[in-house]
């Protein structure tokens, strides 16, 4: 498969992936910062990761994700692009396991109500220098246009990925800049 395949498979079955312009945002990131080791919490299908690998060679991916279906696709596009030997899938619920590794990088793209909890967790496995990016801060511009919410399921969500922005602001230990890109991103570095 390549990029374009993978990306009409997730249109056509409804997996969320990164937009064009969030993915270039963070593929620029990772060169201009030099970021060599990564954590991904959501692989969906591959996508990002596979992204991310493809920075430079010297670029290694750890990825979580609980989905059967969406693990075994990921599989398979990592396998399309000869990178198993840079990304490791984890099949698991990322709330249900422990990693030891440190990361210059943990980038959040999962479910939004745990995004809190992932953050959290995952802290502690930040190198010194490291970064938190989370995608889907905006949430289809429903973060800020309430109104036009459809579901009471939409609007518990969109309350979810609310109460993480409000948490990344006021959080202490982090300080956190939000860029209107994509799908919106946020970029917290932990304070010195």
């Amino acid at each position: 498969m390549n990029f374009k395949q993978i990306e009409k498979y997730a249109k056509e079955h409804n997996v969320p992936i990164m937009q064009k312009t969030g993915i270039e945002f963070l593929s620029k990131y990772i060169a201009e910062n030099n970021v060599k080791n990564i954590l991904e919490i959501g692989s969906a299908i591959g996508y990002s990761a596979i992204k991310m690998a493809l920075v430079n060679d010297k670029v290694k991916v750890t990825t979580i994700e609980k989905d059967d279906e969406r693990y075994l696709m990921a599989i398979k596009n990592i396998k399309d692009f000869n990178l198993e030997k840079r990304i490791t899938l984890v099949h698991a619920d990322a709330l249900d396991i422990t990693l030891d590794g440190k990361y210059d990088l943990i980038f959040i793209d999962a479910a939004k109500g745990q995004y809190i909890k992932f953050f959290d967790k995952y802290s502690k496995n930040l190198s010194k220098n490291g970064v938190i990016i989370s995608d889907n801060m905006e949430f289809h511009g429903l973060v800020e246009q309430e109104e036009r919410i459809p579901s009471k399921n939409l609007r518990q969500l969109v309350n979810h990925i609310r109460d993480y922005i409000e948490f990344l602001k006021t959080n202490t230990e982090f300080d956190t800049t939000f860029y209107k890109i994509g799908d919106g991103i946020s970029v917290s570095c932990r304070n010195e």
